[in-house]
């Protein structure tokens, strides 16, 4: 009887893995930053797909032991001024051009900046280049992060 039970958790398992795999070919889902300078992780970020758009929401971050854990928006303008790093909109606007989404803006939580900005999903779907930029993509950064969902 055990071995009925486990063969048939081994069956669910493995065909129900697709389902929570999501579609590699979007950006759509959670994803690890990674700091372009130390390394080190940053954060977790969701995308969702909002009206066509692609929009970005910052879900954790992974503060050094000698950083606020709750840290504000204190440098960003508008509605997001003050408000919590945790849950805030920082991503808006992308879109699908081929196989890479732009046109949306992306804002830098610790200086209060704007930038225009870019994906590209890599390495079939598990890794997201992401571009920040001041009108020419060339003068701007990047960086990777990694699908964890």
């Amino acid at each position: 009887m055990k071995a009925f039970v486990l063969l048939l958790e081994i069956f669910f398992l493995a065909f129900s893995f697709p389902l929570y795999a999501g579609d590699l070919s979007s950006p759509v889902g959670k994803w690890m930053t990674i700091d372009d300078k130390s390394g080190k992780p940053g954060g977790i970020i969701r995308i969702e797909q909002v009206d066509g758009h692609y929009k970005g929401w910052i879900e954790k971050i992974f503060p050094d032991p000698d950083e606020n854990p709750n840290p504000k928006c204190v440098y960003c303008e508008g509605e997001r001024k003050n408000q919590p790093v945790v849950g805030l909109n920082f991503m808006w606007g992308l879109t699908r051009e081929g196989d890479e989404f732009s046109g949306g803006e992306i804002l830098d939580p610790r200086s209060g900046k704007i930038y225009r900005a870019r994906m590209k999903l890599e390495d079939g779907g598990k890794k997201l280049n992401v571009r920040g930029f001041i009108g020419f993509s060339l003068l701007g950064r990047s960086q990777v992060w990694n699908r964890v969902e």
